[in-house]
């Protein structure tokens, strides 16, 4: 019987009717500038999207030129409501949104859960969870048909992160996408010096300065850092703004950065 992961912040981050939620993504990625060519890995935020989402979209846009030929996306974030050791993987089948449901591949996370034995299925983890679940509507809006790999990163090391990573790296239909948000409820000039700060720490390929003041998803972030640096390859900066740049006050602001990753010829 096939299982569902059914949307848990659907009508809170993001607007659960499929119309709406559809022309809010595709107005934010036509504002969005295009890449010319499509990354193996970004950082994307995943805070509501008044907040979030035009960040997010200047990363999702440059996945235009690559909607064909994308047919697997590994997807890591933190978690925010459950704890645990280890990365956790889903028992669901598929993850549902309001724009329709996408298939989990269960035999290549049988495979790494084989290779990564802090790696296990843990529903809890995946239940509640908005840092993964916020990104689905973009990906469905940008691709044409892809298979997901959804890890949670709860009480884990950079290294154990950059394993995962690196055994799922795949070839270039496989994207990598981190989720993360910078600092959180600074005022407006305090979280501007913060996250320049962070951007210039991710960019130098420095995760050994992360921690969870500067990224809630610095666990994730540094493990893709770490893989990137054994792989020459550095993150680009596309967008870099909090919420008092897209709603809200600038009293308490959380931060956002959006960066894209290109594999070397």
């Amino acid at each position: 019987m096939t299982t569902i992961r059914n949307p848990a912040v659907a009508g809170m981050f993001y607007p659960g009717e499929a119309g709406v939620l559809r022309s809010d993504v595709d107005t934010m990625l036509a504002d969005a500038a295009v890449a010319e060519k499509p990354p193996k890995a970004m950082i994307v935020p995943h805070a509501g999207y008044i907040y979030s989402g035009p960040v997010a979209a200047t990363a999702y846009a440059s996945l235009r030129a690559a909607h064909d030929s994308i047919s697997t996306v590994v997807l890591l974030g933190p978690s925010h409501r459950v704890y645990f050791q280890g990365l956790a993987a889903p028992e669901a089948d598929q993850f549902a949104t309001p724009l329709g449901t996408i298939p989990v591949d269960q035999q290549r996370i049988d495979r790494l859960l084989a290779a990564c034995p802090f790696v296990t299925r843990h529903a809890a983890a995946h239940a509640r969870e908005h840092s993964l679940e916020v990104h689905l509507p973009f990906l469905q809006a940008q691709l044409d048909a892809f298979a997901l790999i959804p890890l949670v990163v709860g009480d884990a090391t950079p290294e154990q992160v950059e394993q995962a990573i690196d055994y799922l790296w795949g070839d270039a239909g496989t994207l990598i996408v981190i989720s993360s948000d910078l600092s959180h409820y600074h005022d407006y000039a305090t979280a501007r010096r913060l996250d320049a700060d962070t951007a210039k720490t991710i960019e130098a390929l420095q995760p050994e300065r992360l921690d969870g003041n500067k990224a809630c998803g610095y666990l994730p972030v540094s493990g893709l850092l770490l893989t990137a640096r054994r792989r020459g390859i550095r993150p680009e900066r596309v967008d870099l703004r909090n919420s008092g740049d897209t709603a809200g006050p600038r009293d308490q602001v959380v931060g956002y950065g959006a960066w894209v990753l290109h594999e070397t010829a």
